[in-house]
């Protein structure tokens, strides 16, 4: 099922990275770039929602799809945390922390499914909150300008601190859910 209308919206996640990464560098006015930016960001991260919708509608859901679609997530939001913080919006310390976990909880989950234990690392609903958290930060930074005389920079800074407190936290939960696995194999 590597053409589903799913797997293609999918897709279009790791496509548009270029694309909002690329608006940066274009010499239109930093609020036009922002704008862009933003309102890419958010249509492209709504397909995350609208393809897991239609794999189950449509009845198309795959193990390709399960795997790209945190894939493509993870792209999408890697991405516009590197662009953040080569705009001085988000702290190289947050950054580290969502990237990094990003990287050791799949490669934790990776080992978990060799091993067959994968259950033991399932979604648990401190990770969905934490993509949450995350999805509404994001275009805050990336707009960086006021709207209805709200400040989108520092609402957008508090809410990406709480991502990366969360990130460390679901981190340390999937962690201790996988200890009594990793202890039975390292013995």
């Amino acid at each position: 099922m590597f053409f589903t209308l799913p797997t293609l919206l999918t897709w279009t996640r790791i496509v548009a990275i270029p694309f909002i990464v690329g608006v940066f560098y274009l010499p239109l006015p930093a609020e036009v770039r922002n704008l862009a930016a933003t309102v890419m960001f958010v249509v492209f991260a709504w397909t995350d929602w609208l393809d897991g919708y239609l794999a189950r509608k449509l009845n198309q859901t795959s193990a390709f799809g399960a795997f790209l679609d945190p894939v493509a997530d993870k792209f999408l939001v890697c991405a516009c945390l590197l662009v953040l913080v080569h705009l001085q919006r988000v702290d190289v310390f947050v950054a580290l922390i969502i990237i990094g976990r990003e990287i050791a909880i799949s490669a934790l989950r990776e080992w978990m499914a060799k091993i067959g234990a994968s259950k033991s690392v399932a979604v648990h609903m401190l990770g969905k909150l934490k993509t949450a958290v995350q999805m509404v930060a994001i275009p805050f930074l990336l707009y960086d300008g006021r709207v209805l005389d709200v400040d989108t920079r520092l609402w957008g800074q508090w809410l990406i601190w709480l991502a990366a407190i969360l990130t460390v936290w679901s981190m340390i939960y999937y962690l201790q859910k996988a200890l009594p696995e990793i202890r039975a194999r390292v013995k």
